[in-house]
């Protein structure tokens, strides 16, 4: 790798699996230190153990407000910097609307919205103060496209892209970048939801994308020069136009 993150200090949100621990280790292999946000103290131990000093692994329950609220001060006590926040953590609620669950809609909506405005929120001080930062937000292709069997997960989605082209320019003037990447169908645990023939279908046609080429795209909108903002990235198999 070219180390393009050397002394970079990075915070990534669902780091444990899936995006969020692909995309963090594409920042430690491009030279970044990485908080690891995630509530699976086993998976974070593991990665601790793999990576040594290039992580901090933080045990936090995004979905308890006082446990979200500790993300930057832990992050600062450790590292005394946060240069990149990748908001990642999410969860997926699909099918017919009237088959789903009101806690579940709740706490998917609570998680992939709220709590990512607030980890935006409480990480804009610190980087307005340095003068530069970047923050990039998971969102979805279905936050793009009305995913008629999604519609309570693309509603977040939705919501959540209309926050990240609103912030962005709040705090451009401030050195910030503020982005989205936005993938299709990636082999991940948010896809547990899904039956299993449709799993099945889609990865014999090839519709689903590695967390590593989300990750990839990531690593690209990070390393652009200061003066370049990627705003959307829509990350999708070829084979899964819409």
């Amino acid at each position: 790798m070219s180390e393009k993150l050397q002394g970079k200090v990075a915070a990534v949100t669902g780091a444990a699996s899936g995006i969020g621990l692909a995309s963090a280790e594409a920042m430690i292999a491009e030279g970044a230190r990485v908080a690891l946000i995630d509530r699976d103290q086993e998976a974070l131990d593991a990665l601790q153990e793999k990576h040594g000093d290039a992580v901090i692994p933080l045990l936090i329950d995004l979905l308890d407000p006082k446990s979200c609220a500790t993300l930057l001060p832990r992050v600062l006590d450790a590292a005394g910097r946060l240069d990149i926040l990748h908001a990642n953590a999410g969860l997926y609620v699909g099918g017919d609307l009237v088959d789903a669950d009101n806690d579940a809609i709740d706490r998917m909506l609570n998680l992939n919205i709220n709590v990512v405005m607030k980890n935006v929120r409480d990480v804009l001080p610190h980087m307005i103060e340095r003068g530069e930062g970047d923050i990039v937000v998971t969102s979805s292709l279905a936050a793009h496209f009305p995913t008629p069997w999604e519609p309570v997960y693309a509603s977040s989605k939705w919501a959540v892209n209309c926050f990240v082209q609103t912030i962005r320019r709040q705090v451009f003037k401030h050195g910030i970048r503020v982005g989205s990447v936005s993938p299709g169908p990636v082999i991940s645990a948010l896809l547990a939801d899904w039956p299993a023939e449709k799993l099945q279908e889609a990865k014999d046609a090839g519709s689903l994308i590695e967390p590593s080429e989300v990750a990839d795209a990531v690593i690209y909108m990070l390393t652009r020069r200061r003066g370049v903002t990627i705003r959307d990235m829509i990350i999708m198999p070829s084979s899964f136009d819409l």
